[in-house]
């Protein structure tokens, strides 16, 4: 018998972790199985009592100076009062009120690559110049990139599987976010700073070819400002699923208002992400650390700067080995819909000891 998963504790790759901001400096420890020095930092306010924040997305390739705005268009923003630190489990906080603002509730999603440590690899022929940190065991490469201004070039991501997602912004202009993967189809893409539904076909906003794309290298569609425009400097998240700890793909709503679509996983979800492709809807994000029982009942819409919404149209069961839709509203469930998904683990379905884990 095989090996169901090499990674028994998604806690060294993935955490979720709560905080309450106290509008000046501190530090987040995280709470995992495992120390986590993150890599890439995604925070929220969850309540919003200082007015809609943003999220705030922080790297370790870009540096912790540095900010996107993922409900934003806006370049990179430069400021030392966000993320002040990447710590060996957790992170340091300034005092911005997106990320630290006195008396808010906040959640930061956070996922380690490769501690900062990056590959440079020069522009060549048909090639890109840029850096790419990599982790193949979590399936998740962050590149950092100079845009060559050429249709068909290629920008090696370093994962050894063809990516199954990938999200690129722009860090110079204020432009769309773009993104798309083996798992939406050839030449689909969405934009997770806006809910409208996935554009599809050989168009002018081709970004990343596929299926093109391999195991070496993403490809470059038609020269756009939103993915290679010369000299502009660019970052991209790249993901592949891996067994027992994460998984990307689609699902189909049938409808039903309580016994819809079951997606199996593989393993008990942490944070599952959903946004269907199909219809204008909204995107949004459930975790087990803000939705600590079933249906999971606090969601949060990467695409807006909207507080936590509460209500029946976002709830999922979180199980054992997946995920079941539990409403029919539009953005989740409507019958013959398709949707995207992107899940994290809490724990293995079955462990290399071949243990099964428990639902909750």
């Amino acid at each position: 018998m095989g090996v169901y998963t090499t990674i028994d504790d998604p806690s060294v790759y993935f955490q979720t972790e709560l905080y309450s901001g106290n509008g000046s400096t501190q530090t987040v420890t995280n709470s995992g199985n495992s120390d986590l020095q993150p890599d890439w930092i995604w925070t929220k306010e969850r309540t919003n009592t200082s007015g809609n924040q943003n999220h705030t997305w922080t790297d370790s390739s870009r540096g912790n100076t540095k900010q996107l705005f993922g409900n934003l268009t806006s370049a990179d923003a430069t400021s030392s009062d966000f993320i002040t630190s990447f710590n060996t489990d957790g992170f340091g906080l300034g005092n911005n009120a997106n990320i630290n603002n006195n008396g808010s509730n906040y959640v930061a999603w956070q996922w380690k690559v490769n501690g900062g440590s990056t590959t440079s690899f020069s522009e060549s022929g048909s090639q890109i110049g840029g850096a790419r940190q990599v982790n193949t065991t979590a399936g998740i490469s962050i590149i950092t990139y100079t845009g060559n201004g050429s249709s068909d070039s290629t920008i090696p991501h370093g994962l050894g599987v063809t990516p199954e997602y990938v999200i690129v912004k722009n860090r110079d202009d204020s432009d769309e976010w773009v993104s798309n993967g083996s798992v939406l189809g050839n030449y689909t893409r969405l934009h997770p700073n806006a809910d409208s539904a996935a554009a599809t076909g050989q168009g002018s906003h081709d970004y990343i070819k596929y299926p093109d794309t391999n195991a070496t290298n993403l490809v470059t569609g038609v020269v756009h400002n939103r993915s290679n425009a010369d000299g502009d400097t660019y970052v991209a998240w790249c993901f592949a699923s891996k067994q027992g700890y994460s998984k990307l793909g689609t699902y189909v709503g049938n409808g039903e208002s309580s016994d819809n679509a079951f997606v199996y996983t593989g393993f008990k979800p942490a944070w599952v992400m959903i946004k269907c492709t199909t219809n204008a809807e909204p995107w949004f994000i459930n975790d087990t650390k803000r939705s600590t029982s079933n249906p999971t009942a606090a969601a949060l819409r990467p695409e807006s700067s909207a507080a936590e919404n509460t209500t029946s149209g976002y709830s999922i069961d979180i199980l054992s080995n997946g995920f079941k839709v539990r409403n029919n509203a539009g953005q989740i469930g409507a019958d013959g819909r398709t949707h995207f998904y992107m899940a994290f683990a809490e724990n293995p379905f079955v462990s290399s000891a071949g243990v099964p884990t428990t639902a909750r």
